[in-house]
């Protein structure tokens, strides 16, 4: 089909150095696609925060307890409609359906350069590969595109809408569990710094073999994730790979690097990975809620486990290792 990216053209000399290489589980690492081991992620109905004290706090404790020894949950009446994810989902598919060589140009949709990514591009072999493609969007980037594409523009808008304010009203209450100043948040965070990640995962013949996404964690202080029902996302606990079990209901949050960071290690930015299906397709997008380049991560608490780094040496960091490694080393790099 001529909307899939060119997979095996690019990763065929990789994947025939190793044809004798089968995905496996092996604790820390290797690739599960069993999903009868979908775990129940910590399930927290957010409209107990307009309760009484009472409810209002015991939520807060939920909260936050989830983000110290998962680093994920879900939430329930988070406010974005079950009408406008399916919205989203249509314009989503739509999107992903043109063919490659337009997507794939730099000026497509009347966005920036390399808004649409596909695969691992520094793959060194097959465990680095990443079969799937995803459209990158700033919110400023959002008000640009093209107006054949009104209403792809007006879905992430109203999408948008909703989880910005989300991932604040969050992120106040994972602070004020730390006593950490919310006021940090509200200077170094904008919807100018925010953005915005279309997913796709194709089928992949190869899915016991190579991932859809590779194992990770992410560099935000938070992530908001809507997935389809088809399933993928892993998440790493106690050592083991186990699946997220989908929740057509819930919004998945997860803790990024800069809140384990900020925390001290209080919050746990779990390492997490989606894995393909040999013959589904499957759609997911995400909301990082990021900081501008030059906000300083450092951490309150005594004695500090990580030295004080900006957002911008953070992620020049990640690229340099990435290019050089095809991974990324993450906050390992700015221990004390």
């Amino acid at each position: 089909m001529d909307y899939e990216p060119p997979f095996f053209d690019v990763y065929k000399p990789l994947l025939l150095q190793n044809s004798h290489a089968v995905g496996v589980d092996v604790g820390g690492s290797g690739i599960r696609n069993d999903k009868s081991e979908w775990c129940e992620l910590p399930l927290i109905d957010l409209s107990r925060l307009s309760l009484d004290h009472v409810e209002r706090e015991e939520c807060m404790k939920e909260i936050s307890g989830a983000a110290r020894t998962w680093g994920f949950f879900q939430v329930l009446n988070h406010g974005v409609s079950q009408e406008l994810l399916h919205n989203l989902r249509h314009e989503q598919m739509d999107v992903f359906r043109n063919p490659f060589a337009t997507k794939s140009r730099e000026n497509f949709l009347n966005l920036p350069p390399r808004s649409y990514r596909w695969g691992n591009p520094f793959a060194t072999n097959w465990s680095q590969i990443s079969w799937s493609e995803a459209f990158h969007l700033f919110l400023p980037d959002i008000a640009r595109m093209e107006d054949q594409h009104q209403s792809l523009r007006s879905s992430i808008e109203a999408f948008a809408s909703v989880v910005a304010p989300l991932a604040e009203s969050l992120v106040q209450i994972l602070a004020q569990k730390l006593n950490i100043k919310f006021s940090y948040f509200q200077e170094n965070c904008s919807a100018n710094t925010c953005f915005l990640r279309l997913n796709r995962y194709p089928p992949c013949p190869l899915h016991s073999r190579v991932f859809g996404l590779l194992p990770h964690t992410d560099s935000s202080f938070l992530t908001i994730l809507n997935q389809d029902p088809i399933g993928g996302l892993q998440l790493m606990k106690d050592g083991k790979w186990i699946g997220v079990k989908p929740n057509p209901q819930a919004l998945v949050v997860n803790i990024g690097d800069l809140f384990q960071a900020v925390s001290n290690d209080m919050y746990i930015s779990a390492k997490h990975q989606v894995v393909g299906g040999e013959k589904e397709e499957r759609f997911s997008v995400a909301y990082f809620y990021n900081p501008r380049k030059d906000a300083v991560i450092e951490s309150e608490m005594m004695p500090a486990v990580y030295r004080k780094f900006s957002f911008r040496e953070y992620r020049e960091q990640i690229e340099k290792d990435v290019k050089e490694t095809g991974d990324k080393a993450g906050l390992s790099r700015f221990l004390l």
